[in-house]
């Protein structure tokens, strides 16, 4: 097949200055895309701002004939979201693609992790996702065209310590199935990556001394290794649009929400007793279906009943 280009397309990455979004702006770049370099540049916990990081790469692509800059703005806000958007808008005249990779991770399990916990959490990975979204959209509806790629995490399958942040990328999950409903008549398509990869957030000593030494599975688990998918959802001929696939250490695979057939109760006053004898039908995932959005789901979840019934069910 013809090797895929982004020519002509501008990007911005965010949470770019390091690891899995350094990865994706140096590919985007390498493949002819204009790339605006997101990064705070905070600790992993969110704290703290440095502008080196941003700027690094975006010299590191400029070296190598790229076009590219870098932007300090703090997404988890509304105000950083605008600026970062404008600044790419007003530099490069246009927005094709939006990869919202920024994060953060404060270790704590359950009921350790308190209010502040999950807010800060929610204000980088979701906040963030949905302000950065929320501005580019007038642009890429103008232009009849646009890709965002969200990034969400196997950890909402669950893990001990990381209660808010499983919270928070299950949230972005969300998110991104509405978006997709919104988009569709416009052209813009929204999809998610799960990566897998060895970064700073998944345990890599980067701030100890000897940290310049690779750590062992650091190869297999390279960020590089993530990249190929997230631009592929990024390019024009990705056919998907609200779909979730995990990417890392040469894997790449598509995780789902699914719905069983389930057991339909043929009278009019289902007991408890009914749902407890026929927990074997309920979960049965023989004939398990994807629906497309809420809508796909209520019908084929209402089809049993009268026609009348199934729309008063409709959310």
């Amino acid at each position: 097949m013809d090797k895929l280009s982004f020519d002509g397309r501008v990007g911005v990455v965010t949470g770019a200055g390091r690891g899995i979004g350094r990865a994706h702006a140096l590919l985007l770049a390498r493949r002819g895309a204009t790339v605006v370099v997101n990064d705070l540049g905070g600790s992993m916990e969110g704290v703290g701002t440095d502008a080196e990081p941003a700027s690094a790469v975006a010299a590191e692509i400029v070296a190598t004939g790229g076009v590219a800059m870098a932007d300090n703005s703090d997404v988890s806000t509304a105000a950083g979201a605008q600026a970062l958007v404008d600044a790419a808008v007003g530099r490069f005249g246009r927005l094709d693609i939006l990869v919202n990779n920024a994060g953060i991770i404060r270790w704590a399990g359950f009921p350790e992790a308190d209010a502040e916990n999950l807010e800060r959490h929610l204000a980088v990975h979701v906040a963030g996702s949905f302000s950065t979204t929320r501005a580019a959209w007038p642009h890429m509806v103008e232009q009849g065209y646009g890709r965002v790629v969200m990034t969400t995490s196997t950890g909402l399958f669950g893990l001990p310590d990381n209660v808010s942040y499983a919270t928070a990328k299950a949230a972005v999950i969300g998110l991104a199935r509405s978006l997709t409903t919104a988009g569709a008549p416009h052209g813009i398509k929204v999809n998610l990556v799960a990566p897998a990869a060895f970064t700073r957030m998944a345990g890599q000593p980067t701030d100890e001394p000897d940290s310049t030494r690779p750590a062992p599975g650091a190869t297999q688990m390279s960020p590089d290794l993530v990249a190929p998918m997230v631009a592929f959802l990024a390019h024009e001929d990705c056919p998907l649009s609200g779909a979730i696939y995990a990417a890392g250490a040469g894997r790449f695979a598509r995780i789902f929400i699914a719905s069983t057939r389930g057991y339909v109760h043929p009278g009019p006053e289902p007991t408890i007793e009914d749902v407890a004898q026929h927990w074997a039908t309920i979960n049965d995932e023989t004939g398990y279906y994807l629906p497309d959005d809420v809508l796909a789901w209520t019908a084929a979840f209402m089809a049993h009943l009268p026609r009348s019934g199934a729309e008063s069910a409709t959310p």
